[in-house]
Order: C-alpha cells, then structure tokens, then sequence
C-alpha cells in the first residue's frame, strides 16, 4: 500500500513549478516541506515523472523514515528512477544512510546528516535534479530540524505545502538566502489516521524482510555503534553478583563507562526497583529481540537492514534476520543498533528512547 501514486491531476501551480524548475540553472536541489499528509511525496512523484519525461535525469532522496516510499521505513534512501514509475516503492535504492526509528524525534543528527550525505552523493552522480522528500514534523522541534537541515544541504528551491501559514516559521529566515515557492495543498490529500499509517508501515516491513534469512554475526569483527552496550569495560563477577543481589536481577551483560553502569537484566519477580539513573543504565533483555539494527558499510552508508533475535553476550555472537546476501553482508564494517522493534511479519512491537541502550 502506498499513500502517493503518479497523477497528472494536479492543482495549477504545479505547472508552473515545473516551468520554473526547467529554467533553473543545473544542477538543482530541491526541498519539499508540508504538514502530515500535505501531499509531499504526491508532489515528488509528480516532478520526478515530469521530468523525466522532458529528459532529465533526476535523484530523490527519500527522508520521511516513517512513511518511506522508497523501502524501507527507518532509513534515509537515495534513489534514480530511470522511467515513469506509479509509486516511488518501484524505486530501486542505490545508497541508504540509517536512522534506525520511524520518527525524526531525538534523531536531528541523524536525519541532517543522512540528507545531505545523499543530497551530496546524488550531485556527484550526474542528476540534474535533487528532490528531497521530508517528514511532515513541522511544529515545535520540528521547526529546528527544518531549519538544520537547509542550513546543512542548502536547496536552491524550496516548495512549501502549507495550510494557512503552518511553516511560516521554518520559511521566515530563508527568505533572502534561497528560492521559495508556496504551494496550495491538493483537494485530493488524504488524511490518514494514525493506525491507516501504521498499517502502511507494516506491509512496508513485511515487504522488505519477506525473503530474509537468519546469520550469525561475530561482533568482534564488527565496529558496534548506536549504543553504549559494548563501550567501557566490562564489569567484574563481584560486581555482576551485587547488581543481582540488590535488584533481583539476572545479569546478562553489564560495563562500567566513565563511572557509569551499563547493565543488559531480566528480571527476577516483579516489585518496585529504585536506583540512581545519572549512574546506572539498565535495560531489559527482552528489549533488544527484535531491534531493528542497520549493516554499515567502509563508507558509512547502511547496505540494509536487519532485525536482531538474540545476541549471545558470552561469545559475543548476534543473530540477525537480513534479507541481505553472504557477498552482501561481507561489506558490512559495522553494526548500528537502531529503537525500534519490528517482527518479520511486520509488526511493530514499539520504539525505544535514544538514551535506553
């Protein structure tokens, strides 16, 4: 299922965008910003067919991590269309960066950086082009990641699909220093409800692992990233057995870094736990089956995704569901850990705050 499919029928001013964007000198960077639902990836495919009909070659780069339209949800992606496509899910992915969750919340410098490392690699690779698609978070923090974000990439072209003066606030600072252009919302967008968008979500995820199979990854070759669960050091069997006495915990993995305890438990009987979290991190062992975690490559850019089932802590051995190859995976330099859970039938079993592993 996808919201946005490629329609002609669309308000005026979208002809008169494309004129516009014929006349600009090449290559072009362009931002789209809109609200939830305000017809930002519609908008997308529109231009991106557009112009491929008149001949140009054209990159999108695919940032709303929790309504992809180029597989799958959590990740930044580039992609070339090379002829007319329906939806951009026909998109075949050329470079991915990992977010790792399905909201932009707690995430700005992931989701900065992974724009404009893809805006960057699709100048680099010949588009004439760049459309950058974006989530709809345009309120409150929302106004600061936007605003990060052209700062960062620098579009010559911003297309804003607003409701009344909805992104006045992101808009005002950039008038002088880049071309805006106020689009009307189509009569044609959708609302979707909140469970319409998860349901979309989950046959997105069922889609993407549909054909994965289960590895077993050596964690000592690989760089570990995303968390502090292998920073520091690792703490002592007499430390281990403290925790256990004191919290009623089964210990599985647990490192002490910059004084701090980092502590991987189950617990053992359900009552109250109190202590002190500026010195301890404790998270449930049961919260990392089904974490989403990304395969980085040399370069930093994530070769895809993978849902981890178990890690075996003594070994330092992770198991991982990929719908990545053996060649495939041998690019990997790094595993990043991601927050959210996601099962391979594409349920999702609810997201984790940054600071939790």
């Amino acid at each position: 299922m996808n919201k946005a499919k490629y329609t002609q029928e669309v308000p005026e001013d979208r002809g008169e965008v494309l004129k516009i964007i014929q006349k600009e000198k090449k290559p072009l960077k362009i931002m789209i910003l809109g609200g939830v639902d305000s017809g930002k990836t519609t908008l997308t495919v529109f231009l991106a067919n557009e112009l491929l009909s008149q001949g140009f070659r054209v990159a999108i780069v695919d940032s709303d991590v929790g309504q992809k339209g180029i597989l799958p949800p959590a990740l930044i992606s580039l992609g070339f269309p090379d002829s007319i496509f329906t939806s951009m899910e026909e998109i075949k992915p050329i470079k991915h960066y990992f977010v790792g969750t399905i909201t932009p919340n707690q995430f700005f410098g992931e989701m900065v950086t992974g724009v404009k490392l893809l805006a960057d690699e699709a100048i680099k690779r010949g588009a004439d082009v760049v459309i950058v698609d974006t989530t709809g978070l345009v309120h409150g923090s929302g106004v600061e990641l936007k605003r990060m974000k052209i700062e960062l990439v620098r579009p010559d072209l911003i297309l804003a699909l607003q409701r009344k003066d909805e992104l006045e606030d992101i808009l005002r600072p950039f008038e002088d220093r880049t071309r805006i252009i106020r689009l009307a919302i189509s009569e044609n967008a959708k609302l979707h409800t909140r469970e319409e968008r998860r349901q979309i979500r989950k046959e997105k995820w069922k889609r993407y692992f549909e054909n994965s199979r289960e590895y077993i990854l050596d964690l000592k070759r690989l760089h570990i990233s995303g968390t502090m669960m292998f920073q520091g050091k690792e703490i002592s069997e007499e430390e281990k057995g403290l925790l256990e006495s004191l919290f009623r915990w089964l210990v599985f993995h647990g490192r002490k870094i910059a004084g701090k305890y980092f502590v991987v438990k189950a617990d053992a009987g359900s009552f109250p736990r109190n202590f002190d979290r500026n010195s301890m991190n404790a998270v449930d062992f049961e919260n990392l089956s089904n974490l989403i975690v990304g395969l980085i490559d040399k370069k930093g850019f994530c070769l895809g995704l993978g849902i981890l089932k178990l890690i075996n802590f003594k070994e330092l051995k992770a198991h991982v569901l990929t719908p990545l190859d053996e060649n495939e995976l041998k690019n990997a330099v790094e595993i990043r850990f991601g927050r959210i859970r996601v099962r391979e039938d594409g349920e999702e079993l609810g997201l984790l705050s940054r600071d939790a592993l």
